[in-house]
Protein backbone atom coordinates (compact mmCIF):
# COMPACT_ATOMS: atom_id res chain seq x y z
CA UNK A 1 0.00 0.00 0.00
CA UNK A 2 1.23 3.39 -0.67
CA UNK A 3 1.89 5.58 2.54
CA UNK A 4 -0.16 9.21 2.00
CA UNK A 5 1.69 12.26 2.25
CA UNK A 6 2.09 11.72 5.96
CA UNK A 7 3.16 16.36 5.92
CA UNK A 8 -0.47 16.50 4.29
CA UNK A 9 -2.04 14.67 7.58
CA UNK A 10 -1.59 17.69 10.12
CA UNK A 11 1.21 20.77 10.07
CA UNK A 12 0.49 21.42 13.11
CA UNK A 13 1.90 18.67 15.52
CA UNK A 14 5.30 20.19 17.56
CA UNK A 15 6.46 17.04 18.70
CA UNK A 16 9.63 16.81 16.96
CA UNK A 17 9.44 12.66 17.73
CA UNK A 18 6.51 13.00 15.22
CA UNK A 19 8.41 15.20 12.70
CA UNK A 20 11.17 12.47 12.76
CA UNK A 21 9.04 10.30 11.78
CA UNK A 22 7.26 11.97 8.92
CA UNK A 23 10.90 12.61 7.94
CA UNK A 24 11.83 9.23 8.39
CA UNK A 25 8.22 7.86 6.40
CA UNK A 26 8.44 10.89 3.33
CA UNK A 27 11.91 9.61 2.32
CA UNK A 28 10.21 6.15 2.40
CA UNK A 29 13.47 4.79 4.84
CA UNK A 30 10.75 3.25 7.21
CA UNK A 31 7.61 1.78 6.37
CA UNK A 32 4.77 1.61 8.43
CA UNK A 33 2.35 -1.70 9.40
CA UNK A 34 -0.98 -0.82 10.50
CA UNK A 35 -3.07 -4.11 11.49
CA UNK A 36 -6.24 -3.80 9.50
CA UNK A 37 -8.39 -5.87 10.88
CA UNK A 38 -8.26 -4.20 14.83
CA UNK A 39 -8.58 -0.69 12.94
CA UNK A 40 -11.76 -1.61 10.88
CA UNK A 41 -14.09 -2.70 14.28
CA UNK A 42 -16.67 -1.03 15.57
CA UNK A 43 -15.13 1.57 18.50
CA UNK A 44 -11.73 2.24 16.44
CA UNK A 45 -11.58 6.09 15.56
CA UNK A 46 -11.26 5.36 11.89
CA UNK A 47 -13.92 2.61 11.26
CA UNK A 48 -16.97 3.19 9.03
CA UNK A 49 -19.74 1.15 9.58
CA UNK A 50 -21.05 2.22 6.09
CA UNK A 51 -18.11 1.11 3.93
CA UNK A 52 -18.16 -2.67 5.61
CA UNK A 53 -22.19 -3.14 5.85
CA UNK A 54 -23.95 -1.57 2.64
CA UNK A 55 -21.91 -3.78 0.04
CA UNK A 56 -22.44 -7.28 1.91
CA UNK A 57 -26.21 -6.09 2.25
CA UNK A 58 -25.98 -5.36 -0.76
CA UNK A 59 -25.16 -8.67 -2.13
CA UNK A 60 -27.44 -10.56 0.31
CA UNK A 61 -30.43 -8.91 -0.81
CA UNK A 62 -29.46 -9.27 -4.65
CA UNK A 63 -28.99 -12.91 -4.32
CA UNK A 64 -32.10 -13.46 -1.92
CA UNK A 65 -33.91 -11.22 -4.71
CA UNK A 66 -32.57 -12.86 -7.84
CA UNK A 67 -33.80 -16.40 -5.64
CA UNK A 68 -37.03 -15.49 -4.95
CA UNK A 69 -37.96 -14.03 -8.17
CA UNK A 70 -36.37 -16.18 -10.49
CA UNK A 71 -34.42 -19.33 -9.46
CA UNK A 72 -31.89 -20.84 -6.59
CA UNK A 73 -29.12 -21.32 -9.52
CA UNK A 74 -29.68 -17.59 -10.01
CA UNK A 75 -29.25 -16.57 -6.34
CA UNK A 76 -26.51 -18.63 -6.04
CA UNK A 77 -24.65 -17.36 -9.35
CA UNK A 78 -25.39 -13.67 -7.91
CA UNK A 79 -23.62 -14.51 -4.33
CA UNK A 80 -20.89 -15.91 -5.96
CA UNK A 81 -19.86 -13.03 -8.60
CA UNK A 82 -21.20 -10.67 -5.72
CA UNK A 83 -18.53 -12.29 -3.23
CA UNK A 84 -15.89 -12.26 -6.02
CA UNK A 85 -16.53 -8.44 -6.02
CA UNK A 86 -16.52 -8.26 -2.59
CA UNK A 87 -12.89 -9.94 -2.16
CA UNK A 88 -11.17 -8.96 -5.46
CA UNK A 89 -12.82 -5.05 -5.24
CA UNK A 90 -14.36 -4.09 -2.10
CA UNK A 91 -12.10 -5.07 0.32
CA UNK A 92 -8.71 -4.19 -1.12
CA UNK A 93 -10.69 -0.34 -1.09
CA UNK A 94 -10.80 -0.79 2.27
CA UNK A 95 -7.91 -1.62 3.57
CA UNK A 96 -6.43 0.84 1.55
CA UNK A 97 -8.95 3.91 3.16
CA UNK A 98 -8.39 2.43 6.74
CA UNK A 99 -4.55 2.23 6.24
CA UNK A 100 -5.06 6.10 4.78
CA UNK A 101 -7.46 6.76 7.77
CA UNK A 102 -4.92 5.71 10.14
CA UNK A 103 -1.65 7.27 9.22
CA UNK A 104 -3.81 10.72 9.01
CA UNK A 105 -5.21 10.04 12.52
CA UNK A 106 -1.86 8.74 14.08
CA UNK A 107 0.16 11.98 12.96
CA UNK A 108 -2.51 14.44 13.85
CA UNK A 109 -1.21 14.20 17.50
CA UNK A 110 1.67 12.18 19.80
CA UNK A 111 -1.58 11.20 21.94
CA UNK A 112 -3.08 9.61 18.92
CA UNK A 113 -0.63 7.76 18.00
CA UNK A 114 0.50 6.92 21.70
CA UNK A 115 -2.93 5.42 22.01
CA UNK A 116 -2.49 3.20 18.98
CA UNK A 117 1.26 2.37 19.74
CA UNK A 118 0.15 1.00 22.82
CA UNK A 119 -2.80 -1.35 21.57
CA UNK A 120 -0.15 -2.66 19.00
CA UNK A 121 -2.05 -1.61 15.94
CA UNK A 122 1.35 -0.35 14.61
CA UNK A 123 4.33 -1.55 14.01
CA UNK A 124 7.65 -0.33 12.12
CA UNK A 125 10.20 -1.71 9.48
CA UNK A 126 13.50 -0.37 8.17
CA UNK A 127 15.91 -1.42 5.73
CA UNK A 128 19.66 -0.35 6.79
CA UNK A 129 22.12 0.74 4.16
CA UNK A 130 24.34 -1.75 5.32
CA UNK A 131 21.25 -4.02 4.26
CA UNK A 132 20.12 -5.15 8.18
CA UNK A 133 16.33 -5.22 8.38
CA UNK A 134 15.02 -3.80 12.05
CA UNK A 135 11.58 -4.31 13.08
CA UNK A 136 9.41 -2.10 16.07
CA UNK A 137 6.31 -3.46 17.63
CA UNK A 138 4.54 -2.02 20.46
CA UNK A 139 6.87 -4.13 22.96
CA UNK A 140 9.64 -1.53 21.68
CA UNK A 141 10.45 1.73 22.00
CA UNK A 142 9.24 4.03 18.96
CA UNK A 143 10.81 7.52 19.84
CA UNK A 144 14.37 4.99 20.53
CA UNK A 145 13.66 2.98 17.46
CA UNK A 146 13.33 6.10 15.09
CA UNK A 147 16.38 8.30 16.58
CA UNK A 148 18.22 4.66 15.36
CA UNK A 149 17.12 4.27 11.96
CA UNK A 150 17.80 7.91 11.44
CA UNK A 151 21.28 8.17 12.98
CA UNK A 152 22.17 5.03 10.78
CA UNK A 153 21.02 6.41 7.76
CA UNK A 154 22.52 9.83 8.43
CA UNK A 155 25.50 7.96 9.53
CA UNK A 156 25.59 5.81 6.19
CA UNK A 157 24.53 8.29 3.67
Amino acid sequence: MNVPDPAAASSSATSPDLERLRRLLESERLKLGVHIRKMNSPGSPVFRQGENVWPAALILVGSFGATALVHFYLGAAVLAVGAWWWLAKVQPRIADGVFDRTVAFMLASERNFEGLWAKGVLSFYAKLPDGREVVATRRDDWREFLRRVEAEFEGGD
